[in-house]
């Protein structure tokens, strides 16, 4: 990526903290290829999709400040567009309590040895275990998210000795159609429609009939040791490092 400067390349990467700058987690993720995101710049255009990206972040935001505003006993002022998703996180709630503190939401991660920095949705107790809880909108659970929450959990451990596991809940919202059972979702003012399995049974696209928006909360666990995963995490980190040198050794990080 193009930075004018050491300065809009440290603002972009990273966080300066008590007079030292850190890259950031979500930063250093972005080095791995992720080929769903290149089929959509693909589907939707460079431009028109980092529009659609732009929307989404600000829905995802929506999402996540509601969702965490909920978790403290707060009630939040819901916005239309995801209220569906927010009701169903609310049911969710009710068969599955979720139990945290204030101080425990958007928790502030630096590493210290390793030398990176982050933010953690979430520390929380479900039934009786406490682990971190990462909150993603995206349309499934990836497999990249066990490298981030890795990153999250080496720190805070030192912390919360009890910590135990990782969890994402994925927050999502769908319109199906009462017909044929094609779903549509609609996301950064992009109208996705994915046809039922098999496809000869989907309506032709003006015959379908949608019912009411329905949220989706997905929740899965990564239980278990997360060396694996850090140590994949710090193996994407030295790949980051080495894409971006120039600008690394210019800051004096390396």
């Amino acid at each position: 990526m193009y930075y004018k400067d050491e300065y809009e390349f440290m603002s972009d990467s990273g966080h300066e903290i008590e007079g030292i700058w850190y890259p950031r987690v979500t930063t250093i993720m972005d080095i791995k290829s992720k080929p769903a995101l290149y089929h959509f710049y693909s589907a939707v255009g460079f431009a028109n999709g980092e529009k659609i990206k732009e929307q989404s972040a600000n829905e995802g935001t929506l999402v996540h400040e509601a969702i965490e505003a909920i978790l403290v006993g707060e009630e939040p002022i819901i916005d239309a567009s995801i209220e569906p998703s927010i009701l169903a996180f609310k049911t969710f709630l009710e068969k599955t309590p979720i139990k945290t503190r204030p101080e425990l939401i958007e928790q502030k991660i630096i590493h210290k040895e390793y030398r990176y920095a982050g933010t953690a949705d979430a520390v929380v107790t479900i039934g009786d275990r406490l682990g971190i809880l990462d909150i993603k909108t995206s349309k499934s659970i990836y497999r990249d998210y066990n490298l981030q929450t890795a990153a999250y959990f080496d720190v805070l451990k030192k912390d919360y000795p009890e910590l135990s596991t990782r969890w994402i809940m994925r927050i999502d919202q769908v319109d199906v159609c009462e017909v044929c059972g094609a779903t549509m979702r609609r996301k950064g003012g992009r109208d996705k429609i994915t046809k039922p399995w098999p496809a000869q049974k989907a309506c032709s696209p003006a015959n379908h009939v949608w019912k009411d928006t329905e949220g989706i909360v997905e929740l899965k666990e990564f239980p278990g040791s997360h060396t694996n995963d850090f140590e994949a995490f710090l193996s994407a980190k030295r790949l980051w490092e080495w894409e971006n040198e120039f600008w690394l050794k210019r800051i004096g990080y390396l």
